[in-house]
């Protein structure tokens, strides 16, 4: 395979301009040399193939596996005008040490960092990726699902499909216990986003059993606490809001937000995991990139904008970002100083406020979309971080003084 794809390199007269620390992408096309010479930019280790031939090699399946491995991807040229801008920390006033400082207190504390992406001024100016992790590879988001989630039901309400002050129990008549309880009759779809059902415990489901039915676990579940009023970090609440989005639409969030989000945005290969009845489940299960990341998290930072189209209403994004309920987890421990903490600073739709300004996409050990406004910025990474305090910690100390 080494062989194979070194005679495609011979082939084509590759034009690589130095070595950089980012992965390389193979760009395949039969007739957009001169598209592809207008966006390479020195440095950033792409390779344009022109010859259709070549075009075919290169797309066959053992090349595209043996490319993956070794954190290659492999785009057509249509796909490469998608692609978030390049640029440097210095052009985009990021001071370079802010950079070398984090990868090192990252190295000395041990934290398992799968990716780092890092936007100022809308171009990428740090990507790096870490042990078999690669630009190509979709990585699990946990509950970075939720905020995808949310802005399906943006454009839901943007297009009249349903209003956040929508009764949860209209969408699911079949599903709901035999003694409907005032506070479960007054649940709206605002106190599932915001996290703030009234469950003093978060409802499971068995996902061993195929015909079970989550919804009516959910709606079955105890509501101890008026609805708006308590939080309780709830990933079944969010697999409600999926659920309501595909009686309304019609589809699944991810066929929903294909032709209104991703596409627009250049975003290909996502998958989502599904529950028994085949809804997306919502709270958990979405595979993304890390340049797909980004894109969400630029998206926010323009206010539902892309390449000069307002996509989803400004408003939209202003009432998902800001803080709704302003209680902290239940997990956060009663004697910690919120102060100091990225998850005691108020939840929005499905979206945490952070100090500094900020707001983020947050998934289980360690994804975070951290969008910042203050500094045009936005940070992404992935990985496997128990400590995710820590993780954002050293984000804090060294990337966003780094942002000059």
């Amino acid at each position: 395979m080494k062989k194979i794809l070194f005679s495609i390199f011979l082939i084509t007269g590759i034009f690589l301009s130095r070595a950089v620390q980012h992965a390389p992408r193979l760009i395949v096309g039969a007739d957009k040399i001169g598209l592809l010479q207008a966006v390479h930019t020195p440095g950033s280790g792409d390779v344009a193939v022109a010859r259709q031939g070549v075009a075919s090699l290169v797309t066959d399946e053992q090349v595209k596996q043996a490319s993956g491995e070794k954190g290659i991807l492999l785009v057509s040229s249509d796909d490469v005008v998608m692609a978030l801008p390049r640029s440097t920390p210095d052009a985009e006033q990021v001071n370079p040490k802010g950079i070398s400082d984090y990868f090192e207190a990252v190295k000395e504390s041990g934290q398992e960092l799968h990716s780092l992406m890092v936007l100022r001024h809308g171009k990428v100016v740090v990507e790096k990726w870490f042990d078999g992790h690669g630009p190509a590879i979709p990585h699990v988001m946990h509950s970075v699902s939720k905020t995808w989630t949310s802005t399906a039901v943006g454009f839901a309400v943007q297009e009249g499909l349903l209003t956040v002050g929508d009764k949860v129990i209209k969408y699911f008549p079949e599903d709901l216990p035999a003694e409907v309880s005032p506070w479960l009759a007054d649940l709206e779809i605002r106190d599932l986003l915001t996290m703030s059902v009234g469950h003093s415990a978060e409802p499971s489901v068995d996902r061993t059993k195929p015909d079970l039915s989550w919804e009516k676990v959910f709606l079955a579940h105890p509501i101890e606490h008026e609805p708006g009023t308590k939080c309780l970090y709830n990933s079944m609440a969010t697999y409600m809001v999926s659920a309501i989005l595909q009686k309304v639409t019609g589809q699944t969030v991810l066929d929903y937000l294909t032709p209104r989000l991703l596409q627009p945005l250049g975003i290909t290969g996502a998958h989502w995991e599904s529950s028994p009845s085949g809804v997306n489940c919502g709270g958990w299960g979405l595979y993304i990139k890390t340049e797909d990341m980004a894109k969400l998290g630029q998206f926010y930072l323009q206010k539902g904008k892309w390449n000069g189209e307002q996509l989803l209403n400004e408003a939209w994004i202003d009432e998902a970002t800001k803080a709704h309920i302003n209680q902290p987890p239940q997990w956060f421990p009663k004697e910690g100083n919120p102060e100091k903490s990225d998850w005691a600073q108020g939840y929005g739709y499905q979206i945490w406020r952070c100090r500094h300004n900020a707001f983020r996409a947050d998934g289980a050990v360690g994804q975070f979309i951290i969008v910042i406004p203050d500094k045009d910025a936005v940070v992404v990474t992935t990985a496997n971080i128990q400590d995710m305090q820590g993780e954002i910690n050293l984000i804090w100390k060294h990337l966003l003084p780094a942002m000059e």
